[in-house]
């Protein structure tokens, strides 16, 4: 059974224009831009029963109030403490996801289950999906060209216990990048020219960046790009039997001295395109996400799903519809 919000008050009408200029203004922005009611449709049988008496334990949150946190979460860079405390401190952010100031507010254990309802469902795609969905229609997504990187995000070493085993989250593995070891898990995207993610795949730290890179091109028919990492002559072959452009950067191979006038061309050709492959991870960083918040292959999977999402919507925000 959905839990029923208290309607507001006297008091919320009195403090509705309370807050920060800019977070106001962005959360403006979102209640406009974002189709909440769709997404939260889209995951609806996350309770089948919510027209049924409840059977036993609390009555849940409203879907779009819980994606709402969810996305605050993500576009804050809040820990689930925070994401609660913060909650109860800022009247603005309540206002955002429809609590009242009488009204309860969902815990950090809240959080917890919602995600893992999410993860059980696979959700995490059904949001992804519905997000890109809205996105085409506005003609948002650029149909031309297709970008690809990856980034490692690092998990705890961990601790040894008295026994002599580790704490270390077994789903994480070990890679090296620049002569450094690393150890935790990796996150491949493909992005649109303007750097909005069309798809992406979780895996741990030592796949390759090659394992996932066909799969993630597969469906582009003019132009792919992607840094020297990514340099294959196979893969080259393949795209050009497609007719899709080669936007890989070159690098020098074994007896090569240095690239060709030809290569060096090609390179400085692709690099500003390229470029915006990397906004997705550079936002990701300055919202925390540099290294796993959760042990588990599944759990870091969903967290990174989730920060895709709410990327792409931020990332809209700034982007004009294209002609049709």
């Amino acid at each position: 059974m959905q839990r029923r919000g208290i309607q507001p008050t006297l008091l919320d009408g009195l403090t509705a224009n309370l807050g920060g200029p800019r977070t106001m203004a962005f959360f403006e922005q979102c209640q406009k831009a974002i189709p909440w009611q769709r997404l939260a449709d889209s995951i609806a049988d996350l309770f089948p029963d919510d027209d049924a008496p409840s059977k036993a334990g609390r009555p849940h949150w409203p879907l779009v109030t819980m994606v709402k946190c969810i996305m605050l979460q993500k576009w804050f860079g809040l820990s689930d403490p925070q994401l609660e405390e913060t909650l109860r401190d800022r009247l603005s952010f309540r206002r955002f996801v429809g609590l009242s100031l009488n009204d309860l507010t969902p815990d950090e254990t809240t959080f917890v289950h919602f995600r893992k309802r999410l993860r059980e469902a696979g959700h995490a795609h059904t949001l992804f999906e519905t997000t890109l969905a809205c996105l085409r229609e506005r003609n948002l997504l650029l149909k031309q060209g297709t970008l690809v990187d990856a980034t490692i995000i690092e998990g705890p070493l961990g601790q040894k216990r008295p026994d002599g085993t580790w704490t270390t989250d077994p789903t994480a593995t070990k890679t090296f990048k620049h002569g450094r070891p690393y150890h935790g898990f990796k996150a491949h995207v493909a992005t649109d020219k303007r750097g909005l993610i069309q798809d992406y795949v979780f895996d741990t730290a030592s796949s390759s960046d090659h394992k996932h890179a066909d799969d993630l091109m597969k469906n582009e028919t003019q132009e792919v790009y992607a840094d020297s990492g990514y340099m294959s002559q196979k893969r080259k072959e393949a795209l050009e039997d497609r007719n899709v452009f080669y936007g890989i950067a070159y690098r020098r191979v074994k007896g090569q001295k240095e690239l060709t006038a030809e290569q060096k061309a090609h390179n400085r050709l692709v690099a500003g395109v390229r470029a915006f492959v990397e906004h997705p991870f550079a936002w990701m960083r300055k919202m925390n996400f540099w290294r796993a918040r959760y042990r588990g292959l599944a759990r870091n999977a969903l967290d990174f799903a989730l920060r895709a999402i709410a990327y792409n919507w931020k990332r809209s925000f700034s982007l004009s519809p294209i002609a049709a």
